[in-house]
């Protein structure tokens, strides 16, 4: 599946990543994983090798998958370094660093998806009550995050596709940030952001970039 034929979940605003620009950012996140797999570091790329567009400080999430089952999942929140750096970063951290899964092992790199999820800067999301945070939700196209006495937890927009109904996806939410399900106080700290997602299969992107992996 390429990833035009995957675009999944754009900002209000619709897409700010052209076609190719979406290329260049999925193809290095396949490089830098490759490059973890020869030399267990990142690729570091220089951001003037880049269009404009994608030398901007942004924040990302790198998602990968095998057939269905997801591989590893890191990003940030908050934009601190070029898009460019933080895709090849966060792919590098999604394959070797992800606390969840063994680190990726050579033979697994062709098999996988990899999904790169450009954040817009998250914004406060002002509620009185559970039931109030709830109506303001917006399915398949809000990521939330979550605050409480120093523990944080979010779910990207694409998590609505497993969890379609607001008061389950809110619920598995707060099980992540190590609240109860049914949790509220005045304290709690709610924001939103939205994500422009494009993935492809690592092998197509790898053959994109043959002889180019340094």
């Amino acid at each position: 599946m390429s990833s035009i034929d995957r675009p999944g979940i754009p900002g209000p605003a619709g897409d700010a990543y052209a076609a190719a620009d979406r290329r260049l950012l999925l193809g290095l996140a396949a490089r830098s994983i490759a490059h973890g797999l020869d030399r267990r570091v990142p690729l570091v790329p220089d951001p003037r090798d880049y269009p404009t567009a994608l030398q901007a400080a942004r924040a990302t999430f790198v998602t990968l998958e095998i057939g269905t089952a997801l591989r590893g999942c890191i990003g940030a929140l908050v934009a601190r370094r070029p898009l460019v750096e933080d895709t090849a970063r966060n792919a590098f951290a999604a394959a070797f660093e992800d606390p969840r899964f063994p680190p990726l092992a050579a033979g697994e790199l062709r098999r996988l998806s990899i999904q790169v999820s450009v954040l817009s800067p998250p914004e406060a999301l002002p509620c009185t009550s559970r039931a109030d945070l709830l109506a303001q939700l917006r399915p398949g196209l809000d990521g939330l995050i979550l605050e409480e006495r120093g523990q944080r937890a979010t779910f990207l927009p694409s998590v609505w596709e497993q969890l379609p109904d607001p008061g389950e996806f809110l619920a598995h939410l707060c099980r992540k940030a190590g609240l109860p399900s049914t949790h509220w106080s005045a304290s709690l700290a709610v924001s939103r952001y939205t994500t422009e997602s494009f993935a492809a299969p690592a092998a197509e992107l790898l053959e994109d970039n043959h002889g180019q992996l340094e």
